[in-house]
């Protein structure tokens, strides 16, 4: 199915025309308006509305961007947790745990912006955690996680 993109996303930019699957079109894309067919239609508006759809893409740009700044000042985040002798954690610490303790510090942060691609943390220690505020900016933000 050949569908126009509204916003920048993993598949491409504003306006691009894509082929995708008729069911991630129909389940993802159309629901979050992230896209609309490709019909002759639909791309004389998206013609029209090019203008406005790149200047919210900047603001929502401009923004990260912000917010990562805000970011790099933060130097390290601390979360107590009851741990063992051996520093291993009871229970976990995961991307919720992370993002109220960053918001608490000062910067608004979604879980959904939270990377842990190996899955919740479960030892004592020191960890760098990637937070993903745009799909072209990224921050690194050191957690560090104490017994309580």
């Amino acid at each position: 199915m050949e569908v126009i993109l509204l916003s920048k996303n993993q598949l491409g930019n504003i306006g691009d025309t894509v082929n995708v699957k008729p069911g991630f079109a129909r389940n993802y894309l159309f629901p979050k308006r992230l896209a609309a067919t490709a019909t002759k239609e639909n791309l004389a508006q998206l013609e029209q509305r090019r203008a406005e759809l790149e200047k919210q893409a900047a603001e929502e740009l401009k923004a990260a961007q912000d917010r990562a700044a805000q970011l790099s000042k933060l130097t390290t985040v601390t979360i107590a947790a009851n741990a063992g002798e051996e520093g291993k954690l009871f229970g976990s610490i995961s991307t919720k745990d992370i993002a109220t303790a960053i918001t608490e510090a000062g910067v608004e942060v979604e879980k959904k912006e939270i990377k842990l691609p190996e899955g919740a943390i479960r030892q004592l220690g020191e960890y760098d955690i990637d937070v993903q505020l745009h799909s072209d900016v990224n921050a690194t933000i050191t957690l560090s996680v104490v017994p309580e």
